[in-house]
């Protein structure tokens, strides 16, 4: 097959993972959580973000590897990445301004997801034969459903746990290696004609010398880049508004019209961009599922790892891993590049020729000249460089839960890290419809026991109110 039948092929397939039957598993699965839970997330939010920010996060108390805040800060790796540049961007260029508002949608019920998934890690969560902890859906499902429902079920949940396992070792090839690398490449070509393959060297090396560390090299790291790349990067979009802010008034209001227009609008901040309704949520969606990974089960693998005494504690503080992402760093993405007057450039005779990073970077280089590219590109840099870290990690464990083998996993690095180097020189539509499809197959398990054990968990939330 040709490239392009390559590509046709696979813009089919993420057409149809990502059609009304994805949505509504994704979304639909968030809201139940969202009602089952009694909206406790959402009402302690402001907890949440104080308990992630508090002196008592960064130390240990319990079982577990690294510290609450550093599991954190490795979930938020994998979490803060392209996603939030390059993937909002692309949202905005085929989806529209509207996009963007239902990337918040999705997130605000996404945040229970997220809250879900990982409390559930960290109770359900064992240790294996070198003392380090293991855990995730995969776990989640082997131990905890034979628990409550019994063991006429063990097969059952077993079928769960390996579907998610194997499913999260070949995302972790592409959400969290391929997009990535390719995202960096893409925008150092763009501002300095930079050659992909020296690019690709760099970010596989670089990628190794952590890796062979595990866990605790990669949490040290992120636990320094994560906060500063975020801040960097969250000054530099605000500086992109304020500079800008007599058209943000117009940008939200052009936002929540092509969010609920089932006609294909455009005009105003969208530039020569027009989209509907549906294309604004199917874009919005998948994107910000792509951004914050919500639903998808993969920052539960990391969570399970928190020197914590209380699931539910841990749970809420990586929940804000959601909020973080989505309405702080897509927010801000999202708006300084409606303000800035880009999305005039999205589009030239019908056809979408400024899209991803390239228009992030746009946005910046129009108000603050080349220091602006400069900026996107090294926040790009440091985004994708941490989020194939965390995924990294992620991959490694649902793999030793299938193999129970550290050569293996030591395999599997070495592995990973050349895959870095192969997405820095990969075509830009083939990396992100792999990706795509790859997120949605890994929502399907983590959705079922999510739901199948979210019972007790209430009971354990309720707990809690009355201790934290």
């Amino acid at each position: 097959m040709s490239e392009a039948q390559i590509l046709a092929t696979l813009e089919a397939i993420d057409g149809f993972v990502w059609g009304p039957v994805m949505l509504t598993i994704l979304v639909g699965t968030g809201i139940y959580l969202t009602l089952r839970t009694k909206f406790l997330c959402w009402r302690n939010l402001p907890f949440a973000v104080s308990s992630t920010l508090s002196k008592e996060a960064r130390q240990s108390k319990g079982e577990g590897d690294v510290s609450p805040f550093a599991c954190l800060c490795t979930a938020l790796a994998a979490t803060i990445g392209t996603g939030n540049i390059a993937g909002v961007a692309n949202a905005l260029a085929t989806g529209g301004p509207g996009a963007l508002v239902w990337m918040w949608i999705s997130a605000a019920f996404g945040i229970t997801s997220k809250f879900t998934e990982c409390a559930l890690a960290v109770k359900y969560r064992i240790k294996n034969d070198r003392g380090e902890m293991l855990g995730g859906p995969m776990i989640t499902a082997e131990v905890g459903i034979p628990a409550l429902y019994g063991e006429s079920y063990k097969g059952f949940a077993k079928v769960l746990a390996w579907s998610f396992a194997l499913f999260a070792v070949f995302a972790s090839f592409g959400i969290g290696n391929l997009t990535q690398g390719n995202s960096i490449t893409e925008a150092f070509q763009n501002l300095c004609g930079a050659n992909m393959y020296v690019v690709g060297a760099i970010v596989g090396g670089l990628t190794l010398a952590i890796v062979l560390g595990g866990l605790k090299s990669i949490s040290k790291v992120s636990s320094v880049i994560v906060p500063l790349m975020a801040i960097f990067y969250f000054v530099g979009a605000v500086i992109i508004i304020l500079a800008h802010i007599g058209q943000v008034p117009q940008a939200i209001c052009d936002m929540f019209r092509m969010a609920f227009s089932p006609e294909a609008v455009g005009g105003g901040v969208a530039g020569s961009v027009t989209a509907s309704m549906v294309d604004a949520m199917t874009k919005g969606v998948a994107r910000g599922c792509f951004s914050n990974e919500a639903g998808m089960g993969s920052a539960a693998i990391t969570a399970a790892a928190a020197t914590t005494d209380n699931h539910v504690r841990q749970g809420y503080i990586n929940s804000t891993g959601t909020f973080w992402d989505t309405f702080v760093v897509c927010s801000v993405t999202g708006i300084a590049i409606l303000s800035s007057g880009a999305m005039d450039k999205v589009m030239v005779d019908g056809k979408v020729v400024l899209k991803g990073a390239s228009l992030t970077i746009e946005a910046f280089r129009s108000t603050l000249g080349a220091g602006g590219a400069w900026l996107v590109a090294i926040a790009l840099a440091l985004f994708a460089y941490s989020t194939i870290l965390g995924w990294e990690y992620h991959g490694e464990k649902a793999l030793e839960y299938i193999t129970r083998s550290h050569t293996a996993t030591m395999a599997y690095r070495i592995l990973f890290s050349i895959t870095a180097f192969v997405g820095c020189i990969s075509a830009f539509e083939i990396a992100w419809d792999i990706s795509d499809i790859l997120n949605a197959l890994m929502v399907i398990p983590n959705a079922i026991i999510m739901i199948m054990l979210v019972g007790p968990l209430v009971k354990d939330m309720e707990d809690f109110e009355n201790i934290k």
